[in-house]
């Protein structure tokens, strides 16, 4: 397999803007769970580029457990990250659901989404092998570590050496947290492939509280990287506010992370 050790012993470095993942450092993607306005979003990238962080994620088109839910703005969205990243610096990061909405996307990210629901979507992982573009591939909500890896595969075997596998957590049985962090398949599948992976805290708890504690653990266990979901006003997100920090609180678990991921 192209992603395996035994093909590539030296890590792979995915460079996105102006962050290298897999070079040692510890770039950081924050931002909203989804795209409601220009407010909300350049408050977001400002407290993001001012604090340390290198990337700004946020949702255009959202994948939604039921249809009634917000779907997200779609180009609007998107042109507002594009705004974002003009005035503030930040590579944008943002979300691809389905093989037509490629060309769209690939026209305003720095690096496309594929997301837990998706993660065994061939076709859309195919086609984004030939994208042209770097990839951010999430963990199935139920996924194995192999079938992790062989979703990546097909990705690379299309083409694009530059995928970012990123831990969001499994499913259990415990519905204290929306998921459970497998902080050990970092370290386990640094041992088996040498694409870079990082690790997503929000999506993994469900639960603010416990955003700072896991980003400590993931530079702790030699993660590549973070990504956190951040709000202006989280209690009134359209999507996942649960799960977000507000920017004060992102601000402080940036300063509770080792300085050589900041800026000087």
């Amino acid at each position: 397999m192209l992603v395996s050790r035994d093909v590539q012993r030296d890590n792979s470095v995915v460079r996105v803007g102006e962050a290298a993942f897999g070079d040692g450092s510890f770039p950081v993607i924050a931002g909203p769970c989804a795209v409601e306005s220009e407010d909300q979003l350049m408050a977001c990238a400002r407290a993001i580029a001012d604090s340390g962080g290198q990337l700004l994620r946020g949702g255009a088109f959202k994948p939604r457990t039921s249809p009634y839910d917000f779907q997200g703005l779609g180009e609007e969205g998107l042109k507002l990250l594009a705004l974002a990243r003009d005035r503030y610096g930040l590579a944008i990061v943002t979300e691809v659901m389905s093989e037509n909405e490629i060309p769209l996307v690939a026209a305003y990210a720095d690096l496309m989404q594929v997301g837990a629901r998706n993660m065994q979507n061939y076709g859309l992982l195919r086609a984004l092998g030939k994208a042209g573009k770097p990839v951010l591939l999430k963990r199935g909500l139920s996924a194995t570590l192999k079938e992790w890896l062989s979703a990546a595969e097909y990705i690379l075997a299309n083409g694009n050496p530059d995928v970012i596998l990123c831990e969001r957590g499994i499913r259990s049985f415990d519905s204290h947290t929306r998921n459970v962090l497998d902080i050990a398949a970092v370290p386990a599948m640094q041992e088996m492939t040498h694409l870079p992976v990082i690790v997503d805290p929000s999506h993994a708890t469900g639960r603010r509280s416990l955003i700072a504690p896991l980003a400590r653990a993931a530079v702790a266990v030699g993660a590549d990287g973070l990504l956190v979901e951040c709000h202006p006003d989280p209690d009134n997100a359209w999507s996942d506010g649960a799960q977000s920090l507000n920017l004060n609180q992102f601000r402080e678990m940036m300063l509770q992370l080792p300085c050589r991921i900041l800026k000087a």
